[in-house]
């Protein structure tokens, strides 16, 4: 594996940040995850103007558009994968220990790895933890995924892949790294950016695509929803079939089915939407 680290390709085993970077001790950094195709990202545009909003609003130095275009079309062409996870990361570089930023300026790293395609279906989980939709970090990708970690295990160990937390008022908010979609009848609702869910990319477009409507939904919809479904970079559109201990049906329902077909269908005709 090739990984661009400040300025340059590296191999993996010399790929290497000081452990005293913002990011390593106090989890100062933000972060995009982009899918790749064949060598191809899918709309890069996109999650690069959400980085730049994650820098901004954790006061990180905006991150030069061109470098990091620069440093994917290199990483990509050094690790040709089928389908795979380009992750670009930016941190508050260089510290001392503790909350306050050195001056040495930020770090920039970008690697990628192959995965497999989801499968079209799958089981989540509900968390009792909660999303502060009031705290400094809300709507931010920032790599303090501490939380995420804690709740993906929980959900691992229950035989699912996802866990949905609730906001600080009971409402339905988001997956440790996915944004949730229900089904009533017909029509389809998403919680919106209040929450205090991510404003996913691929959230975006599947609103944008299917008519999809923000509504402040309680926790309580899950259990009366007729269809759920996810939509991460990874996932793109996934169907659920268990939530907790409710078994919502043997296979996709017919919206999520639509839902999952159109967004293959564009993603396929714009790369970058």
């Amino acid at each position: 594996m090739r990984i661009w680290v400040n300025g340059r390709l590296r191999d993996a085993d010399d790929a290497r940040l000081s452990v005293l970077d913002h990011g390593l001790t106090v989890g100062d950094g933000v972060f995009e995850t982009v899918r790749t195709s064949q060598g191809r990202p899918f709309a890069l545009t996109r999650h690069l103007e959400r980085l730049t909003r994650s820098a901004r609003g954790l006061g990180l130095p905006e991150p030069d558009h061109d470098e990091v275009r620069r440093a994917v079309a290199e990483v990509v062409a050094a690790n040709p994968v089928p389908l795979g996870r380009l992750r670009i990361t930016c941190t508050g570089g260089l510290s001392p220990l503790g909350s306050d930023r050195g001056t040495g300026g930020p770090s920039l790293v970008v690697a990628l790895d192959g995965v497999s395609r989801r499968p079209d279906a799958t089981a989540v989980i509900t968390v009792p933890w909660t999303r502060n939709e009031r705290g400094a970090l809300v709507g931010l990708k920032t790599t303090s995924y501490a939380e995420n970690v804690v709740a993906l295990a929980r959900a691992r160990e229950r035989g699912a892949s996802e866990a949905l937390f609730p906001n600080t008022v009971g409402r339905l908010c988001e997956g440790t790294g996915s944004n949730v979609f229900v089904v009533l009848g017909g029509r389809v609702h998403t919680p919106p950016v209040s929450s205090g869910c991510l404003a996913g990319i691929t959230r975006a477009l599947a609103v944008e695509w299917t008519g999809a409507e923000e509504t402040d939904l309680p926790m309580e919809v899950l259990a009366e929803a007729d269809e759920v479904f996810l939509t991460s970079t990874l996932r793109d559109v996934q169907a659920v079939l268990r939530i907790d201990d409710r078994e919502l049906a043997p296979e996709p329902g017919p919206v999520t089915s639509k839902a999952m077909r159109v967004f293959a269908e564009r993603s396929e005709d714009d790369l970058d939407p």
